[in-house]
C-alpha cells in the first residue's frame, strides 16, 4: 500500500437497515457526481427522494432471491470492492469480467442486537443475522487503501466534511480510521450473535467468550489522575442503573462515580420498601428502610454521617422534593433514583455540580447476568450474585430463637452484607444499619470496626448507649473462630445471621448459646471482592 494522499469516490454502494439520514446523504453524494448503487428498500427510499439509483441486480445479473438472503454475494460486487487499483492484474481481471470499481461502501446491519434484546423468538433472531452486510463491510475495510466504508448514520456528516475538505476525495488516514471502526462494528455484531447462541443453548461459559461495548464516554482520567479511562455500555444486556441512566444535571461522571453509583443502585434495588443507600468507595456508609424516602434517608445518614460526606446516594423510589431538600444539606457526588420529581429537580438544581441520574426503573436483583474482572493475561467470568435468602430458608442453630423483629432485621442486614466488601460485618436495628465493617483481612477486625462505627455515631449524636446494643449482626461468610462472634456480643448484638459451614461451627454455636444470642444460618455465602 502506498501513502497516496487522496482518492475521489465515483461509485457508492448503499444498503442500510437504519435509514436515518439516508435521503440527505444520497443527495449530498449525487451532488458530488457519485453514482449510487443500492438494494431493495434502500434503493426504493433513494428513488422516492428523486435520486437515480442502479440496482445491485443490474450489476450481478441476478435478482434478489431467497427472501433477500442473497443479493450482494457476487463477484461483480465484491470484485469491485476488493480489487486493488495499483495492481495491473486486478485491473485486467476487472476489465475482462466487466467489473466496475466501487470505492464507497455505506452499510448498516440488520438490527440483530435490538431484536435479541426485545425477547424475539428464535426464528426472528436468526433472520436478523446479517450475512451480506458484514461481508461487504469486511471487504471494504480490508481494501481501505482504495475504499471508504461507513457503518452508521453517525458517520455521514463526517464523510461529507471529509469530501468538502479534500475537493471531493477521501484521505488514506480517514479511510484507515473508517476501516478500524468497521472491523470493530462487525466484531461487536458477531459477539452479540455468539452471546445469543450461548444463552439460547444454555452455555454461559463457551469455549470462546466475546466481549463488546459501545463507547459512551471518554473520561478525564481513571481511578487515579495518572490513569486513562473510558466508559463503554453493553447494548446487548441493558440493565437499569448507572450505565443506562439519564443524567439530568451536574458535572461529567468520573470513573469512580460510575463504579460507586452502580454499587449503590444495585443495593437499593434489593428492597421492596422505600430504601436509601449511601455509598463511599463502593461500600455502604449507611442503608435504611423507611415509611418513605425522607425517613429512610435520615436513618441511613445516621449510621455514619462523617463518611457519607462526598458519597453517592441511591433511592429505590421516585425522588420527591422533601427528600431532595434533606439530601441538599449534605455534600454528595451523585444522586440516583428511578425517577426525579419536578420538585426534587428544582431543589437539586441549586447544587449545580451534583450529578443527578434517573434510571427509569429498578434493577431486578434476581435477574441472571455475568460479571467480568480482568487479570493479567485474561479475565474472570461469573454469574452476578443474585442469591437471596427468605425466612423459610433460615436455620436456627441456637437455643434462643430470634423474634419476628429480629428475623426482619437479620434478613435486611444479610442483604446489605452482600454489597459490602469482604470480610463484611453489618449491624442493623429497625431496618437500618447502625455499624458497618468492610474489607478487613480478619473477620474479627471487621466486627470490631462495625461496633466502633456504631459507638462513634452514637456518641456524636449525644446518645448514652451504643446503637449496636440490641442490634442484629450479619456476616457475609462463616465465623472461622468464636472471636468475631464474641466481639459482636460484646458490642451489644443479640442475634446473628451467617452462612455457616466452618469446621468450628459447633464451637461458634456454643459461644452464641453461652452469650444468650439467637443465631441463624443461611447456607449461602456472599463474598464480594
Amino acid at each position: 500500500m502506498t501513502d497516496s494522499a487522496s482518492l475521489a469516490p465515483t461509485r457508492a454502494l448503499i444498503s442500510v437497515s437504519d435509514k436515518t439520514g439516508l435521503e440527505a446523504l444520497g443527495r449530498a453524494l449525487a451532488a458530488r457526481g457519485i453514482d449510487l448503487v443500492s438494494t431493495g428498500g434502500t434503493a426504493d427510499a433513494l428513488r422516492a427522494a428523486g435520486l437515480n439509483v442502479t440496482d445491485v441486480s443490474d450489476l450481478t445479473g441476478y435478482p434478489e432471491m431467497m427472501d433477500g438472503r442473497v443479493k450482494t454475494l457476487h463477484p461483480a460486487v465484491h470484485g469491485g470492492i476488493l480489487a486493488r487499483r495499483d495492481i495491473p492484474e486486478h485491473a485486467a481481471a476487472m476489465e475482462t469480467h466487466g467489473i466496475a470499481p466501487i470505492d464507497l461502501v455505506i452499510i448498516n446491519l440488520y438490527p440483530f442486537e435490538n431484536t435479541a434484546a426485545s425477547g424475539a423468538g428464535y426464528e426472528d433472531c436468526v433472520e436478523n443475522i446479517d450475512i451480506g452486510g458484514p461481508a461487504l463491510i469486511r471487504a471494504a475495510a480490508k481494501n481501505h487503501a482504495f475504499v471508504a466504508v461507513l457503518t452508521a448514520p453517525e458517520d455521514y456528516d463526517g464523510l461529507i466534511a471529509e469530501l468538502d475538505a479534500n475537493q471531493g476525495a477521501t484521505s488514506l488516514e480517514y479511510r484507515r480510521m473508517l476501516a478500524a471502526r468497521a472491523y470493530a462494528r462487525t466484531a461487536a455484531y458477531d459477539a452479540a450473535i455468539a452471546g445469543w447462541f450461548a444463552d439460547t443453548l444454555g452455555e454461559p461459559f463457551p469455549d470462546r467468550y466475546c466481549l463488546s461495548g459501545t463507547l459512551s464516554q471518554r473520561m478525564r482520567y481513571g481511578e487515579n489522575p495518572h490513569q486513562e479511562a473510558a466508559f463503554y455500555i453493553d447494548p446487548a444486556h441493558p440493565r437499569p442503573g448507572a450505565a443506562t441512566a439519564t443524567q439530568i444535571q451536574g458535572k461529567e461522571l468520573s470513573f469512580n462515580n460510575l463504579n460507586d453509583t452502580d454499587a449503590a443502585f444495585e443495593l437499593v434495588s434489593e428492597f421492596e420498601a422505600p430504601a436509601i443507600a449511601i455509598i463511599k468507595h463502593a461500600n455502604p456508609c449507611g442503608v435504611a428502610l423507611g415509611s418513605d424516602l425522607k425517613s429512610a434517608y435520615g436513618r441511613a445518614l445516621a449510621c455514619d454521617p462523617v463518611s457519607a460526606f462526598g458519597g453517592i446516594i441511591a433511592a429505590n423510589r421516585p425522588l420527591d422534593g422533601e427528600t431532595a431538600a434533606e439530601i441538599a444539606k449534605l455534600f454528595a457526588e451523585v444522586v440516583i433514583a428511578p425517577e426525579i420529581s419536578d420538585e426534587a429537580r428544582a431543589v437539586l438544581a441549586a447544587k449545580k455540580n451534583l450529578r443527578v441520574l434517573a434510571t427509569g426503573a429498578l434493577a431486578d436483583p434476581a435477574a441472571r447476568a455475568m460479571t467480568v474482572r480482568s487479570l493479567a493475561g485474561g479475565f474472570l467470568l461469573q454469574d452476578r450474585d443474585a442469591g437471596r435468602i427468605t425466612e423459610a430458608e433460615l436455620k436456627c442453630v441456637t437455643k434462643r430463637q430470634p423474634t419476628a423483629d429480629e428475623i426482619a432485621d437479620l434478613l435486611f442486614a444479610f442483604t446489605v452484607c452482600k454489597h459490602v466488601k469482604s470480610n463484611a460485618i453489618v449491624y442493623a436495628k429497625g431496618g437500618a444499619t447502625v455499624g458497618i465493617g468492610a474489607g478487613q483481612m480478619s473477620r474479627v477486625d471487621s466486627s470490631r470496626i462495625a461496633a466502633w462505627k456504631a459507638e462513634d455515631a452514637s456518641r456524636a449524636a449525644g446518645e448514652d448507649v451504643t446503637r449496636a446494643k440490641g442490634a442484629v449482626v450479619a456476616s457475609d461468610a462463616f465465623f472461622p473462630f468464636a472471636d468475631g462472634l464474641l466481639a459482636a456480643a460484646e458490642a451489644g448484638a443479640e442475634a446473628v445471621i451467617q452462612p455457616g459451614g466452618s469446621i468450628r461451627d459447633e464451637e461458634v454455636i456454643a459461644a452464641a448459646d453461652e452469650a444468650g444470642l439467637a443465631m441463624v444460618m443461611t447456607g449461602m455465602r456472599h463474598f464480594r471482592h
